[in-house]
């Protein structure tokens, strides 16, 4: 049996369709028991210190903040990217409002409208100690973001100690940020 060209060019797809759908049946499998989270995305920065920034603030919710306003507290903040124009962002602030009762949260509203953050922000009662925008993403890239809501908690001198990336809850916030806390 000789190979030829149309032969190789017949199985190559063939064989790429099979190994894909392996992968995928593995992914799911995993799924279901529990050893693939799909929403568990590995950070860089955990364990570095935080990126330098500077970012404005929005419209009637103050000055915004820096890096080094962030380094200078002398208790673990919770940092959360949001958008107004985020699904998950939304069902998020109950949670966050929560959580805002045992913890400062600062908020960075990404790639959004600055008049639509302050509208998103102010409509149900805002979580946020403090409120920046990121008007362009920049200082979300130098932070790993890769989509909206992520939080990180950042220890006080500045240091990254945990990093989210779906939307929290008090459930999230007891099994995941509070024992970080407690270790501090």
């Amino acid at each position: 049996m000789s190979v030829t060209r149309r032969g190789i060019l017949t199985a190559v797809p063939i064989i790429g369709a099979g190994v894909l759908g392996i992968g995928f049946w593995r992914m799911l499998s995993d799924m279901r028991s529990g050893a693939f989270d799909p929403r568990a995305i590995k950070n860089p920065n955990v364990g570095k210190p935080i990126p330098t920034f500077a970012m404005p603030g929005l419209p009637g919710l103050g000055d915004g903040f820096t890096d080094a306003e962030l380094k200078a507290q002398h208790r673990p903040v919770l940092v959360n990217f949001f958008a107004s124009w985020c699904i998950p962002c939304v069902a998020e602030m109950p949670g966050l409002r929560a959580i805002s009762r045992n913890m400062p949260i600062w908020g960075i509203a990404y790639e959004d409208k600055p008049e639509n953050a302050s509208a998103f922000i102010q409509r149900d009662g805002s979580p946020y100690a403090r409120v920046a925008s990121d008007r362009h993403g920049r200082v979300a890239i130098d932070w790993g973001v890769t989509g909206v809501p992520e939080s990180f908690l950042v220890a006080p001198g500045g240091r990254i100690i945990w990093h989210g990336s779906a939307a929290l809850d008090p459930q999230i916030y007891e099994a995941e940020i509070r024992p970080r806390l407690a270790g501090l």
